[in-house]
């Protein structure tokens, strides 16, 4: 059962937007509601210079809905969106890939939960969705952050970042 939400983290914008409007576009489920202030965590605005961000705050009312708003306008010659998503976000971002086939190039996966995601996950990818499981942390000392490991981490961005180099 999913935690109760932060009343403070469900405080601020829905949808915090970053990057520039024509590239390739970012689509971020962040069960942890980082951005409160409205802009995206610093770890993350490197990314905005190659890709348009639109970060979901999912505990704010509505912002699932602007997610699965955006994917459903995507039209055939749009610019790529690819969605990330950590812990227990991961199931909403890979239902949403299912339900607009085609529309995610990419679902990247932080610290998946639940891990039986795999038949969904399985789905996705028949519809030409590639679905990737990115750095995750193990709970080892040296991670010194348990399970899931935030988005704003390092270590996260770094792996996103490496993905969409390779694409």
């Amino acid at each position: 059962m999913p935690a109760e939400p932060d009343p403070v983290r469900a405080e601020g914008p829905p949808v915090v937007n970053d990057g520039e409007d024509m590239e390739a576009k970012l689509l971020v489920l962040d069960p942890a509601g980082e951005g409160k202030n409205g802009e995206l965590p610093a770890t993350w605005r490197p990314l905005a210079t190659r890709r348009r961000i639109i970060w979901c705050r999912l505990p704010v009312d509505g912002a699932l809905g602007q997610a699965d708003d955006l994917l459903g306008d995507t039209e055939t010659g749009d610019p790529q969106i690819d969605v990330v998503a950590a812990g227990e976000a991961a199931e909403a971002a890979l239902r949403l890939a299912e339900r607009h086939p085609g529309a995610a190039s990419h679902v990247l996966l932080i610290d998946p939960v639940p891990d039986e995601s795999s038949e969904l996950a399985d789905r996705v990818r028949a519809t030409g969705t590639a679905v990737k499981v990115l750095p995750h942390s193990t709970g080892e000392p040296y991670n010194r952050v348990p399970p899931p490991l935030p988005l704003g981490h390092p270590d996260v961005v770094a792996g996103i970042a490496k993905i969409l180099e390779d694409v």
